[in-house]
């Protein structure tokens, strides 16, 4: 891996990051940490739990990302793409006609990049008792009719965020004792490889770091301080991209050393480098 600090600074490439940072208020100084270490070229959040008024952008301008789309909601969901690179054009998707600030777009360099926050899901896999788990499945399989339609932009597209589902036997720390938890059911996991497949995009993180290597990108808050010995973990967070730009990925990571810093969120971010 190279040193996190060169990734974002020759001008051919483009270094992705996406972090669920679970109120980026509370964890500016986080963000502001690993920005100064890794130089992503880009962030996306999820989860900013502010109105879009009150996201802390004077922090992400003295760190050289002057550029941001935010869709913001008071203690509620959020998303956000800051950048040190100009965006042409931003926009935003509301699913299951809530309009819950689940997603953001913008233009960068001639790429699509969005920002997206899927639903939790609740705790019980049943959609007939379980509200939010029926709405969960209703986001994903609105998802992939809007992918569909992505797609036929014709751009180059990378899709990160917080897709609370680990497709994966390999993306959990244990495959049998998890199918029958919400992120890893079987009707999740075939809803998002169906969304993957349908639109045309690819999995930048599997395609360098591919089964059965484990890969988690969360850990539970009710591991405590034992969250690395015991590797509980599950990888939620997702960067994927189109076919053009998936030849053109060189790296990726896994920013797992943000998980001990205190007051963390349980999501990392995760890093993806392109050439363009």
């Amino acid at each position: 891996m190279s040193h996190p600090g060169r990734w974002g600074m020759p001008a051919f490439m483009l270094v992705i990051a996406s972090w669920n940072i679970n109120s980026v208020r509370l964890r500016k100084h986080q963000v502001a940490a690993f920005l100064e270490a890794w130089r992503p070229d880009v962030l996306c959040l999820q989860e900013i739990r502010c109105a879009t008024e009150s996201f802390p952008a004077a922090t992400f301008r003295k760190l050289g990302y002057g550029h941001m789309a935010v869709r913001g909601r008071k203690n509620h969901h959020g998303v956000a793409i800051v950048s040190r690179r100009p965006i042409s054009f931003e926009d935003a998707h509301v699913f299951c006609g809530l309009d819950d600030a689940r997603h953001v777009m913008a233009v960068i360099d001639g790429v699509r990049i969005h920002s997206l926050y899927v639903p939790a899901g609740g705790d019980v896999p049943d959609a007939g008792v379980n509200p939010k788990f029926a709405h969960k499945l209703a986001f994903l399989e609105e998802m992939r009719h809007w992918l569909r339609a992505e797609a036929r932009q014709g751009a180059p597209v990378v899709l990160t965020g917080d897709l609370n589902v680990a497709p994966l036997e390999d993306d959990v720390w244990d495959h049998a004792r998890m199918r029958r938890v919400i992120t890893h059911t079987e009707v999740e996991r075939e809803a998002l490889m169906k969304v993957l497949r349908e639109s045309g995009l690819h999995d930048v993180v599997r395609a360098h770091l591919p089964p059965p290597r484990k890969v988690f990108t969360w850990w539970s808050y009710r591991a405590g301080a034992d969250w690395r010995r015991h590797d509980r973990g599950r990888r939620l967070d997702h960067v994927w991209a189109t076919a053009d730009l998936l030849m053109r990925a060189r790296e990726v990571a896994i920013a797992k050393e943000t998980r001990s810093w205190p007051r963390p969120s349980d999501h990392v971010p995760v890093l993806a480098r392109f050439d363009i």
